[in-house]
């Protein structure tokens, strides 16, 4: 396609064919899917990609990467991204993590905050929120729960292009196969662990952005607070009338916040 933004690779790391999308230029930024996988390239990914090297790898399980049976749980996956940056030499990199992914991002973190130059967390699993439960994935359909994945789908224009309509056959088998390893990652307890927030407090002097709809469905806002008062000196963005997606539902905030932030 002559003016697609992005392309598909593949690389040999951490013993494993790590299938990934990447476009733009400049420094490199690791972004992290959620748990029903990368959405596709969107409109922030674009923005971001006018000053950065965008790099979206499938995890292990989900799209077209291949499921690596000795990764069982969210620590397991963030050990295999950590051998993964230091074999190809990214070590330290810009990371931003979105629901599952932010989980991944911050367990890393904690693990060894020094891989990382700066971090984004959009609305992150990983704690047990203070008031509501994380939205169980897997009583609803794929659908449904990405329908309530934003407050309002008509005022979200780029999520209907995405995911408007009845879903493909192709669509459907990857939201199937992405519950499946959701559920081999995160199933007991559901999503998080329950001394994360003390883990937490191990990410020192990494810059944190947390960026938060206050009406979140998915992961209650109430989790925001938590992640705010573990890690020293982050930031908290929160967007009133936005559900768990304000990279779409709010994009061109959410995206000043981003380019501010990373620069």
């Amino acid at each position: 396609m002559a003016n697609q933004e992005w392309r598909e690779e593949t690389v040999r790391v951490a013993g494993t064919d790590l299938v990934y999308i990447t476009g733009g230029t400049g420094a490199p930024v690791l972004v992290l899917h959620e748990e029903l996988g990368h959405p596709g390239w969107l409109r922030w990914h674009s923005e971001l990609a006018r000053t950065r090297t965008v790099i979206i790898p499938h995890h292990p399980g989900f799209g077209k990467t291949p499921r690596v049976e000795s990764v069982r749980n969210v620590r397991d996956l963030g050990n295999f991204y950590t051998k993964a940056l230091r074999e190809r030499s990214l070590r330290p990199v810009e990371v931003i993590g979105f629901s599952l992914g932010g989980w991944i991002a911050a367990d890393m973190a904690a693990s060894d905050p020094s891989q990382f130059q700066k971090m984004v967390l959009v609305a992150p699993t990983g704690v047990k929120p203070p008031q509501g439960d994380i939205m169980d994935l897997f009583i609803l359909t794929a659908k449904a729960y990405l329908d309530a994945s934003v407050q309002d789908i008509q005022s979200a224009p780029e999520f209907a292009k995405l995911y408007g309509g009845e879903p493909t056959p192709e669509q459907f088998e990857a939201w199937e196969d992405a519950r499946a390893e959701s559920a081999r990652l995160a199933w007991v307890p559901y999503m998080f662990y329950p001394n994360f927030a003390s883990l937490l407090e191990n990410v020192v002097g990494l810059p944190t952005l947390l960026v938060w709809g206050k009406q979140d469905q998915i992961v209650p806002f109430s989790a925001a607070e938590v992640y705010k008062k573990s890690i020293s000196g982050a930031e908290l963005v929160a967007f009133d009338n936005c559900g768990h997606r304000p990279e779409v539902e709010k994009q061109a905030e959410f995206s000043q916040h981003l380019q501010r932030f990373l620069a």
